[in-house]
């Protein structure tokens, strides 16, 4: 339920007050926007943010409402959307929705060359088939499953679900032999997480990756764990040395960060430890009690 407070502010007006459930405050209702499907009201900037990070990070293609005790479970509609964001991000948003529909559907894929974005046709096949698909923009020829070039008389190399693959991918089927090398390899702009597989695009920034499918961390040049490398000694030593992306001195202040707070926790247990010591004596005393007075019989 929506609280509301009223302010005066002349004898005969009032002044509504509407509290965000996102950031707590308080707003008039000129700066509110309420979710048509869920009638749920958060104040405009609040929502307008939320959804811009979810576009931008590309977690969802259907917005749902911020309230995780939201309980109709609403989503913002397109046109809403549309109303709060700026054209190049709903430009996202949309190409986002599309990606996922080509995903998701079974009859349709991507071109895996680097050079093409076009969608290809399948065969609808029951039970679900190999099958030589040919890019109409391009006129590539490739397997349906392993998005190799195809091959009627052979096992994939990779039978990897056509659902997985991105438009767009550089694929190693599709480079030259003079590609091969590791500098192109490090340099490819989609790789599979080494853990679930899922393709992951990397644009710029940080070589520390983690996929958002399945929270792995590890490093896009040779994608090794840095699950447990919290310090991020991987960076130190080693072919991917000095490849983070980041300044030896904001590696350092990293460093000092994740050692103060594991430093911090010790101490704060350090400190309580005598209290909680001397207080389980009077915690099981009282257990005890209620147990013993559990056991009681019932007055008769």
């Amino acid at each position: 339920m929506t609280t509301a407070r009223y302010r005066p502010t002349g004898d005969l007006a009032l002044d509504p007050l509407v509290t965000c459930k996102l950031c707590l405050g308080e707003f008039p209702l000129e700066q509110m926007t309420t979710i048509t499907q869920c009638q749920c009201i958060f104040c405009t900037l609040c929502l307008k943010q939320y959804v811009e990070l979810l576009i931008k990070e590309g977690l969802q293609t259907a917005i749902s409402c911020p309230d995780a005790a939201c309980p109709n479970h609403g989503h913002l509609q397109e046109n809403e959307i549309e109303c709060m964001v700026a054209a190049e991000i709903m430009q996202r948003f949309k190409k986002l929705q599309f990606e996922k529909e080509v995903l998701l559907d079974p009859c349709r894929t991507w071109c895996p060359s680097s050079s093409c974005q076009a969608v290809c046709q399948l065969k609808e096949m029951e039970p679900p088939a190999l099958q030589l698909v040919q890019c109409t923009a391009c006129n590539l020829e490739f397997c349906s499953a392993c998005k190799a070039n195809w091959h009627p008389e052979q096992v994939c190399q990779e039978n990897v679900p056509v659902t997985s693959f991105l438009p767009g991918e550089t694929s190693s089927f599709y480079k030259n032999d003079d590609d091969d090398d590791d500098d192109d390899d490090d340099d490819a702009p989609i790789k599979r997480c080494p853990k679930c597989k899922v393709y992951i695009e990397r644009d710029e920034g940080c070589a520390q990756m983690m996929c958002k499918n399945c929270k792995h961390a590890f490093c896009w040049y040779c994608l090794g764990s840095l699950d447990d490398d919290f310090l991020l000694i991987h960076y130190d030593k080693g072919p991917c040395r000095n490849k983070l992306g980041h300044s030896r001195a904001s590696v350092i202040w990293h460093r000092t960060q994740v050692v103060g707070i594991f430093a911090g926790f010790g101490l704060l247990l350090l400190v309580a430890s005598p209290f909680l010591l001397l207080a389980t004596p009077f915690v099981l005393c009282c257990k005890c009690k209620c147990s013993k007075g559990d056991d009681d019989p019932l007055p008769t």
